[in-house]
């Protein structure tokens, strides 16, 4: 089990609390709401992973992650995604120059994915050829063109949107490529209250000023504590057995998953587990990662990696229905 290196830890782990109080204010000015999505982000953003938003058109999600961007004090780039953008549209090409002394010779342009915070806006909508460019980025951090490799500039935080209503025309993300993908959140639409709110808020004159809490070295550093926090190894355990249980392949396999899913979900998703239940507990204050971390998680990190069959689907059963058996199902005691 890892164990924290000194006092400088701890204070470190108090640091962060504080600036995630101080970046959920800052949100707050601009974003009504929304409190679990905003955590979930602030959760993957100190492990270093990328994710995933789903919801309808109007919920936000751009305005979401720009204004995270600019509590954190990071470059953000936006791209949307069309059947006609190519790889070259986000990584970048090489132009063809020619200085004073009429010597040519080629100088990469650098495309939108050298930034901080990328949004991906509808990432279904385009070829499986410009989808795995941005994924290769995202998994590797660097960019390849010419023969020259470029690296990305860390942190490099990826949040790709999809629109659940409108599948005509899309090219959905195969499971393997989901899988890059640490959380996939799903966007809500808002309570009667915040609705009046955000009517109120957007048809009126006022413009709220978001104030930078945290630039990119601290973040670099907090990612760096959240894999020193310790998880004992009956959680760690406890986040394994609940990602085999839902292959259905698995010997002693249960009943609704044999029946229901065709593919579980792999180990990265045990790792994802354990790394999120860290930031998680090292946000809310606390210095070792519990059972209850992972079971809070658990929907985000498994809902795109558990393939339901036929059967399933027939019946309305979706992957959130299975995570929620397995929950309930899967002991963390491990008996």
């Amino acid at each position: 089990m890892t164990q924290w290196r000194d006092e400088d830890d701890v204070r470190m782990a108090a640091d962060l609390v504080r600036a995630r109080e101080e970046i959920r204010r800052e949100i707050g000015k601009v974003i009504v709401g929304q409190e679990q999505v905003v955590n979930d982000l602030l959760t993957a953003l100190f492990c270093g992973g990328h994710c995933l938003l789903i919801g309808v058109p109007g919920l936000a999600k751009t305005l979401i992650v720009s204004t995270l961007a600019r509590a954190l004090e990071l470059s953000f780039n936006r791209v949307q995604f069309t059947p006609d953008l190519m790889p070259s549209d986000i990584t970048g090409t090489d132009i063809l120059e020619e200085d004073v002394s009429r010597r040519r010779s080629f100088r990469f342009i650098r495309g939108p994915l050298f930034t901080n915070v990328l949004l991906a806006d509808e990432i279904n909508r385009t070829p499986p050829k410009t989808q795995a460019a941005l994924l290769q980025a995202m998994q590797e951090y660097q960019v390849t063109s010419g023969g020259q490799t470029y690296e990305l500039e860390r942190p490099f935080f990826v949040l790709a949107t999809q629109n659940p209503i409108e599948q005509e025309g899309t090219y959905p993300l195969p499971e393997a490529q989901l899988d890059r993908f640490m959380f996939s959140i799903n966007i809500d639409y808002p309570r009667f209250d915040e609705e009046v709110r955000v009517v109120s808020t957007t048809t009126s004159g006022a413009v709220s000023e978001v104030e930078p809490v945290l630039d990119a070295g601290r973040i670099l550093r907090f990612q760096e504590l959240v894999r020193r926090v310790p998880a004992a190894d009956h959680v760690v355990h406890y986040a394994v057995r609940l990602v085999q249980a839902s292959r259905p392949a698995k010997e002693g396999s249960l009943g609704f998953v044999r029946e229901g899913v065709s593919w579980g979900a792999g180990p990265r998703a045990s790792q994802y587990l354990v790394l999120g239940a860290k930031a998680r507990a090292l946000l809310a204050g606390r210095y070792a990662a519990s059972t209850e971390d992972i079971r809070a998680l658990a929907s985000a990190v498994l809902q795109h990696r558990i393939l339901t069959n036929f059967t399933a689907e027939a019946e309305g059963i979706t992957a959130r229905d299975i995570i929620t058996q397995l929950l309930e199902q899967t002991p963390e005691d491990g008996k």
